[in-house]
């Protein structure tokens, strides 16, 4: 890989190693195999680092190694208190590399350094301390009244934690979804996306800074086909956790089903925003471009059907337009970048076959999307945003684009707007604005979803549950305290008094 001007000294050597080796067992190893894959910088198309590609043969090593660390390390017995100091400490190591982390972490996935720096980085180290905390104070075991006998309930991590993770938001969601399962004392493999894993092995040197022991955390970055179907399907894993979409999550569930595995799946959405006609129609709109432009669209939850009551459809939809006109498109790392690339060619692809499908079906351009052109970098995977409106039934309003497109559709009354958003088989999270409180919970509580938002799109205080339903996902959410007992294994101990 050629030398990038403008990076941390960091991050330059740590994308220089030919390949980046993956973490297992607390060693920096290659593949077994010796195969690796190349990641590619989306806002100019150029070869960014070659990582060492997993197979099955070294996913049965991380995982072996897990198993290993579950059993002799001590991380699974010792106190709550004492994992904390560990993740406490790992916590604070995030917080100091938030800038080695952000860049790496626009660099893979095309998004604004800011939004890395602002928002993914800190949200990691913020969940790392929450659910270290939470698992201080959580009782584990706990007495049962029950007559004629002495009885409790005692609370265990399962073992090995898997997690197969996507390529949107790569090192937030090893932040939501190692957090609870260390904190409960279980160890982990991962398998980062093939597109994005920079973000999540260079958080493994953090790790091992933190002292935590060898083999409690494992990431081994390949191919969804290859080592993604090894982790899935292996038997020594105890506990899995996906996020993708719906037809992938199927083959998860379907092979962790093969082995009683209990899985975890936080899949698409076709979120919704219903916007009364008692809202301020600049300020609503501002916030929904920026809602639906946040990552270039490729955010599993964002608002991407915009119900407008008909009453303030034409100021709305105006201001929308101009705002979306406004939006400044450009490499990650270039400071006034509103907007990255998509993350490869082939989201490109998907995202513009999106729009040509549902023009063909119909829909109006309220504001033309397609290719955009970033004059300083030529061969990046920029779109532009896109505003569309036209029958509900229109594909771009029915499938999970990821992309930045909203599909605007006009009504007149609450009951109509409930049943439009509820036509969806999606079920992750909808947002309701207005001003008049008792209608907005009333309509919030109507959408049939994980998460209803009110006078807010994409919110996550630590301690809510975030979670879908429907195509959405199944098997519990993350965030929420509950999350910390889907890696606590219940098991009961009774002793008859008589």
């Amino acid at each position: 890989m050629a030398t990038i001007s403008g990076l941390l000294p960091e991050v330059q050597a740590f994308l220089l190693q030919d390949p980046i080796p993956m973490f297992v067992g607390g060693r920096w190893i290659e593949a077994a195999d010796g195969g690796v894959l190349q990641t590619i910088d989306p806002g100019d198309g150029s070869p960014l680092a070659t990582v060492a590609e997993g197979k099955a043969a070294d996913v049965d090593k991380a995982v072996q190694a897990a198993r290993e660390a579950f059993r002799k390390s001590g991380w699974a017995t010792m106190p709550a208190n004492e994992r904390a100091v560990f993740l406490h400490r790992l916590a604070d190591l995030v917080d100091q590399n938030r800038a080695t982390l952000a860049q790496l972490e626009s660099l893979d996935v095309g998004k604004p350094l800011s939004q890395a720096a602002g928002f993914d980085v800190p949200n990691v180290a913020q969940t790392l301390r929450w659910y270290a905390d939470l698992m201080v104070r959580t009782r584990r075991s706990e007495l049962i009244a029950v007559s004629g006998f002495e009885a409790r309930q005692v609370r265990f991590p399962y073992g090995v934690a898997a997690f197969i993770l996507p390529w949107n938001f790569p090192l937030l969601l090893v932040g939501w979804n190692l957090s609870p399962a260390l904190a409960a004392g279980n160890t982990a493999v991962i398998k980062p996306a093939e597109d994005t894993p920079l973000s999540t092995l260079y958080f493994c040197k953090l790790v091992e800074q933190a002292g935590i022991p060898a083999g409690v955390v494992n990431v081994v970055p390949g191919y969804g086909h290859t080592a993604g179907k090894a982790l899935a399907e292996h038997p020594g894993i105890n506990r899995m956790g996906f996020t993708g979409s719906p037809e992938v999550g199927r083959l998860i569930a379907s092979a962790c089903g093969n082995n009683l595995v209990p899985v975890k799946l936080e899949l698409g959405g076709k979120g919704a925003a219903v916007v009364f006609d008692d809202v301020d129609p600049a300020v609503v709109a501002q916030k929904l471009v920026a809602a639906v432009t946040l990552n270039t669209g490729q955010v599993c939850c964002t608002a991407t059907r915009w119900l407008i009551h008909e009453k303030i459809w034409n100021p709305f939809v105006k201001i929308a337009r101009e705002a979306m006109q406004q939006i400044k498109i450009g490499h990650g790392l270039a400071p006034s970048t509103q907007m990255g690339p998509a993350v490869s060619e082939k989201q490109r692809q998907r995202i513009l076959g999106y729009l040509e499908k549902g023009k063909a079906q119909g829909a109006e351009f309220v504001l033309s999307g397609g290719p955009a052109t970033v004059t300083e970098h030529p061969e990046g995977f920029y779109v532009k945003p896109c505003m569309l409106t036209g029958d509900p039934d229109n594909v771009c309003a029915r499938e999970e684009i990821f992309g930045p497109v909203s599909f605007l559709m006009k009504f007149s009354e609450e009951e109509e707007a409930v049943e439009l958003v509820n036509r969806s088989n999606y079920g992750l999270a909808n947002s309701v604005w207005s001003a008049d409180l008792k209608r907005a919970n009333r309509v919030a509580e109507a959408l049939v979803a994980g998460n209803s938002w009110i006078n807010g799109h994409n919110l996550f205080p630590h301690g809510v549950p975030y979670a879908g339903c429907n195509l959405s996902g199944c098997g519990g959410g993350v965030l929420g305290p509950e999350t910390l007992f889907d890696y606590l294994r219940p098991q009961s101990v009774v002793r008859a008094l008589s």
